[in-house]
């Protein structure tokens, strides 16, 4: 009688390594990764003579300001989120000077002259939540949305999507976003 030795099965594990290496090489390569894209703004130029803001009339600067509290004030007047969109939309459309042929304003002394000199002051406290800051940076920016928006139907009766390049330039002109970022300030 024979007997059969048996030995145990192996796998050659010498090319596994090589296998892996080269999966880990097409995957890197064929993936994409997306880069974050951060708040879409354009920076105004650089302010050259230092007293850029000395010009401004105060009832053409809305002053909004998030404090350690996460609280939200307008003027000195705490103010919810929801209120925000509102008030600029109020603010920047007042026509004070009654210049403004396409305002639909209420003409308040106390509140800004024209669209164009409209000027948001936005500040916030070292403490203020990142989240809080970027919710209101969306209400402004809805608010102007809303303005354009209804210009646009008023003077081209077309959406903003529809508006080709020079009409949306002129949108923009009509109702020219300006936001004011001041520095943080610290409260302790």
């Amino acid at each position: 009688m024979k007997s059969f030795r048996r030995y145990s099965a192996t796998v050659n594990a010498g090319s596994m390594a090589d296998i892996a290496f080269l999966l880990l090489i097409f995957f890197l390569v064929t993936t994409t990764i997306s880069a974050d894209k951060g708040i879409l703004r354009h920076l105004p130029p650089i302010c050259e003579s230092g007293t850029c803001t000395d010009n401004i009339p105060e009832r053409n600067l809305l002053r909004i300001a998030m404090n350690e509290k996460q609280e939200i004030m307008i003027e000195d007047d705490i103010v919810s989120i929801d209120e925000i969109e509102n008030i600029v939309e109020a603010y920047v459309d007042n026509n004070s000077l009654n210049s403004c042929d396409y305002c639909d304003g209420e003409q308040s002394k106390v509140s800004s002259d024209h669209p164009k000199k409209a000027v948001i002051s936005l500040s916030h406290d070292a403490l203020t939540k990142y989240e809080l800051f970027i919710n209101v940076q969306d209400e402004i920016t809805k608010a102007y949305y809303n303005l354009r928006e209804r210009y646009a139907k008023q003077v081209f009766n077309k959406l903003p999507s529809q508006l080709d390049k020079n009409e949306l330039e002129m949108v923009r002109k009509a109702y020219p976003f300006k936001v004011s970022e001041v520095a943080v300030k610290r409260s302790n």
